[in-house]
């Protein structure tokens, strides 16, 4: 696969009260749970964006900082898009520890040339487990230098321009994307 992977940890984790990257889950950090899933799919390149370089990067991991980080994840994604070497780059947030290698497989197999895949729950998509194609990176920068920084606004507007393509997530692969926001989600996990 020509596809590049990036991990988004730019996130102030303010709920959480402490840096998510570094929060144990199953006695692993989960930056290294989602590294280590990121480098199953044997990327081209992976990059980790955050705000700041962060301590736990290894050495292989290109950092990519989100500017400016006032944006959210779209910060991240613009940064990243604008640095890859190949046509598509998997987006894979910090704080998704139950997503599996071979949905984001599945997802990696649903790419054509200059069109990526997000995943659909009920009637939102899903922007921080997908692939966006390198020709996007416009889209973001725009969307960057105007008011609206939703990407649930930016990833419509991208299937409607037919650079992303909508993908169904069914009932069982729902639980791949809970997220850990707050230390009492560990809990509930």
């Amino acid at each position: 696969m020509n596809i590049s992977g990036v991990l988004l940890a730019g996130g102030e984790s303010r709920r959480m009260g402490k840096d998510k990257a570094t929060v144990l889950f199953r006695g692993k950090p989960l930056w290294e749970i989602q590294l280590g899933l990121l480098r199953k799919l044997n990327p081209s390149e992976i990059f980790v964006s955050a705000r700041t370089d962060p301590s736990w990067r290894p050495g292989d991991v290109q950092f990519v900082a989100d500017v400016p980080p006032s944006r959210g994840p779209l910060s991240g994604l613009a940064a990243s898009l604008a640095r890859v070497r190949t046509t598509h780059l998997l987006a894979l947030a910090i704080d998704m520890p139950f997503m599996s290698e071979n949905f984001l497989r599945y997802v990696c197999d649903q790419i054509e040339a200059r069109v990526g895949v997000v995943p659909k729950i009920d009637n939102r998509t899903e922007p921080l487990a997908a692939i966006y194609p390198r020709e996007a990176v416009i889209d973001f920068q725009n969307a960057l230098a105007g008011t609206d920084f939703s990407l649930q606004t930016l990833t419509r507007s991208l299937v409607d321009t037919g650079k992303l393509r909508e993908l169904a997530v069914n009932e069982q692969q729902k639980k791949l994307f809970l997220n850990v926001n707050e230390v009492s989600d560990l809990a509930a996990l």
